[in-house]
């Protein structure tokens, strides 16, 4: 990935959500940390353009998410905090081949697709089941197949863990573990970023941490406990 964002901030009428920051992400596993509105979120929909930023500019592999933001909504995909709002159609099979529909493909095109992503992410066994009839995690790789059909080269991933028994957190991280995409991930699940390349930590708005998970997460840990 080559993401930059040069001076980039987003203020919403009198409410600053993020202030300006400057940084370039170049690596595959990104974590996003920090308190409750600290501005975590607002960076994170600030690199596909979900929201745009009020000064300053934001690139995403050379495309500006302003100008460009059709393309950069197809490089860059968001998978929000509750997977179910994402889930269109009833059942699972029929959702995942959803966003192929409108690229002219024939059906059998489109029923290999399905075939090979279901396979890639160990979910075969869900294809005919409904979405209510799931679990959390069951969700979760649900949501993750539909987006990767696509054929995103970034993948951003709102608490992917949140409210998962031990069972379904480890089935969604033995998942991102294996995924070809990009990731960045916004999550207050601290374990599941001991192994990523780099963490940003927010505060307040402001960009307070910039390193290693253990130090990013160590210095988190100072700022919420103090």
């Amino acid at each position: 990935m080559d993401i930059c964002f040069s001076q980039a901030g987003a203020q919403f009428e009198n409410r600053v959500a993020l202030h300006p920051l400057s940084l370039t992400l170049t690596e595959r596993r990104i974590g996003i940390i920090g308190l409750n509105g600290s501005g975590k979120t607002t960076f994170a929909r600030m690199v596909n353009g979900l929201t745009k930023p009020t000064s300053g500019t934001v690139t995403v592999n050379g495309l500006d998410t302003v100008k460009d933001d059709a393309a950069v909504l197809r490089q860059v995909g968001f998978i929000f905090q509750n997977p179910q709002n994402q889930i269109i159609l009833p059942i699972i099979r029929d959702d995942i081949a959803f966003g192929l529909k409108n690229r002219r493909m024939d059906k059998a095109a489109i029923d290999a697709a399905v075939d090979t992503t279901l396979q890639r992410l160990g979910i075969e066994h869900l294809a005919t089941r409904r979405a209510h009839e799931i679990s959390g995690g069951e969700l979760q790789l649900a949501a993750l197949a539909a987006l990767t059909i696509t054929g995103p080269k970034i993948l951003i991933m709102d608490e992917p863990t949140n409210q998962l028994d031990l069972k379904n957190r480890a089935l969604v991280e033995n998942t991102m573990a294996g995924l070809e995409q990009d990731l960045i991930v916004i999550t207050h699940d601290l374990p599941l970023l001991a192994s990523f390349d780099r963490v940003l930590g927010f505060h307040q708005g402001h960009l307070h941490a910039d390193t290693s998970p253990g130090e990013a997460i160590e210095l988190y840990k100072k700022l919420a406990l103090s």
